[in-house]
């Protein structure tokens, strides 16, 4: 059986055996794959694996010897469900690979900020505190998380594992999710979402991506939030407006944000954000530990082998 994989090198760039999976199959890397070579490349594929390489509709009529479809991620807004299912495609995900990692990354983006450690370490580097009168230096006292309310949209996997993080931090936690009664959790108070919004110091975004969400969270919003909030989001880039959220910074509407998702990736160099001092970003790197890459390989790998033993599972 043919196996393609179009963008190995973000799940795998050299520091994982492929090995497991090459056992899978006649297998094919490739590192990276521009639209115009998708249909080549995959021609006489019977799986494909893809991370984030799209697959529209007529990319998919395109390929008659398609039979499954592997993303090689949680989020399969990238690739036509519809027209696979309709030509008896089947398409995976991998759920929960990177919760701990993405987790661990919402909390370092929050303390990041609210301990101003990259300002204080340039600033230590630079020799500023060097000239410091006194044995400590600070411009702008820190906040203590302690007691202060943590928000947060969405409480599926990683928005649990994040609660249960902040509340050992003494922190008070919110949220706002479509199934509070499947998903209750001892000390998490349900809300509104304009009460998320007017109640969260700290409010960490954990929704997928739908069209209705686009620019979900914009000016408006913003204006509902305190002044002193801080906004994380190590989810889909499109559900903020960043153009507004760039003036709520700059407006002090809110007081920081921590950013390891963008709309565009990677992001034009003369995005809005870049360049504000109240907004950290990384590089959409929340999900890639090796631990968590190795845990999706072998998602990718348990996938395919229940497909070809025609018990299927994880099926989108």
């Amino acid at each position: 059986m043919k196996i393609v994989f179009l963008d190995a090198y973000t799940t795998n760039p050299g520091d994982i055996s492929w090995e497991k999976l090459h056992n899978c199959g006649d297998l094919t890397l490739y590192d990276r794959t521009p639209s115009d070579l998708v249909a080549d490349r995959c021609r006489d594929a019977d799986i494909i694996i893809t991370n984030k390489v799209p697959f529209n509709e007529s990319t998919i009529a395109s390929l008659p010897n398609l039979k499954a479809i592997c993303v090689a991620a949680t989020g399969y807004n990238h690739i036509d469900i519809a027209t696979a299912r309709s030509k008896g495609i089947q398409v995976y995900n991998v759920a929960g690979y990177s919760t701990d990692s993405v987790a661990q990354q919402v909390v370092a983006l929050m303390l990041a900020l609210v301990n101003r450690i990259e300002t204080y370490s340039f600033e230590a580097h630079s020799g500023i505190w060097s000239q410091s009168p006194d044995f400590t230096y600070w411009r702008k006292p820190i906040m203590e998380l302690a007691g202060k309310t943590f928000g947060i949209m969405g409480f599926g996997q990683t928005g649990q594992a994040v609660a249960k993080i902040v509340r050992a931090m003494n922190m008070k936690v919110i949220a706002h999710h479509k199934h509070p009664e499947r998903d209750k959790m001892k000390g998490i108070e349900f809300v509104s979402f304009d009460e998320l919004l007017q109640k969260s110091d700290v409010l960490s975004i954990h929704i997928p991506f739908y069209p209705e969400y686009k620019g979900l969270f914009n000016l408006d919003l913003f204006r509902k939030m305190k002044s002193s909030a801080l906004l994380i989001n190590t989810s889909r880039g499109q559900v903020i407006d960043e153009e507004a959220l760039a003036k709520a910074l700059k407006q002090g509407l809110i007081s920081g944000a921590g950013l390891d998702v963008m709309c565009q990736e990677p992001p034009s160099r003369e995005n809005p954000l870049f360049g504000l001092k109240n907004c950290l970003i990384s590089p959409h790197q929340a999900w890639a530990s090796q631990a968590a890459r190795k845990r999706l390989l072998e998602g990718i790998i348990s996938n395919i082998r229940t497909f070809k033993a025609n018990k299927p599972s994880n099926i989108i």
